[in-house]
C-alpha cells in the first residue's frame, strides 16, 4: 500500500504500473523521482489521490521484484543501451530530412537535427562510460567506492532530462501540424518513445541498481 507521501522514485521502482502512469501525466520519476507524489502533482496542478488512484487500477499494479546488481546491469544493457544507438541514428536521419524538405515552412522543427546530433554525441560517450568503466566496476564489487563515478553518472543523467525538455521545446510538445507528412509524424512519435525509454532508462539506474550496489 502506497499514499501521496511516497516519492515517485520509490513508487515507480516498486509499482511497474506506475511508471507509465507518470509518463502520461509528464510527471519526472527519474531525475526528479526524489520528491514526493504529492508535492510533484501540486507543481503541476494535477491531483495526487486521483493519480495514486489510476496507478491502482492499471494492469500490473503488483510489487516489483528486485533482481540481482549482475542481472539489473544485463538487462540495462540488452534492453536499453543495445537499441539506443542505432535509434538515435534513425531520429537524427529524419529529423534532418523533415527540415530538409519542410525548411521553409513556420511548424517546421528548425534546429532539431542539429540538437539530436548533440544528444546522439552525448549519449553514446555516456554509454560507453558505463560500459567500459562503470558497470566493471560494479561487477567487481566496487559498492561505495564506486561513488564518485557514480555521482558522475547521475549528473549526466540530469544533462539527458534536460535535452528531452528541449527537445520538446523544438518540436511543439511532440505535436506535429495537421497536415504533417509521414515522416514528421513517425519522427514524433519516435522522440516520444524515446523519451519513455530514456526516462525508465535513467530511474533503473538512479533509483534501483545504483542505490543497491551503494548498499551493498
Amino acid at each position: 500500500m502506497f499514499d501521496t507521501t511516497a516519492t515517485l522514485a520509490d513508487l515507480a521502482t516498486r509499482v511497474p504500473a506506475a511508471s507509465r502512469v507518470f509518463h502520461r501525466h509528464r510527471l519526472d520519476f527519474c531525475c526528479g523521482g526524489g520528491v514526493s507524489l504529492s508535492a510533484a502533482c501540486s507543481k503541476r496542478g494535477l491531483d495526487a489521490d486521483a493519480i495514486l488512484a489510476e496507478i491502482a487500477r492499471s494492469p500490473a499494479a503488483e510489487v516489483i521484484e528486485r533482481r540481482t546488481a549482475p542481472e539489473l546491469i544485463a538487462h540495462i544493457l540488452d534492453r536499453y543501451h543495445a537499441p539506443l544507438r542505432p535509434e538515435l541514428e534513425r531520429l537524427q536521419t529524419m529529423a534532418a530530412k523533415v527540415e530538409r524538405v519542410h525548411g521553409e515552412r513556420a511548424s517546421c522543427p528548425i534546429g532539431l537535427a542539429d540538437h539530436l546530433t548533440q544528444l546522439r554525441g552525448e549519449l553514446e560517450e555516456h554509454l560507453g562510460k558505463e560500459e567500459r568503466v562503470l558497470f566493471p566496476a560494479l561487477l567487481a564489487g566496487a559498492g561505495a567506492a564506486a561513488h564518485g563515478p557514480i555521482r558522475a553518472i547521475m549528473l549526466e543523467h540530469d544533462d539527458h532530462g534536460v535535452a528531452l525538455r528541449n527537445t520538446r521545446a523544438l518540436t511543439t510538445d511532440l505535436s506535429p501540424p495537421a497536415d504533417a507528412c509521414n515522416t514528421w509524424r513517425a519522427l514524433y512519435l519516435g522522440l516520444e518513445e524515446l523519451e519513455r525509454e530514456l526516462m525508465d532508462h535513467i530511474h533503473l539506474e538512479n533509483n534501483v541498481l545504483f542505490p543497491m550496489v551503494m548498499r551493498a
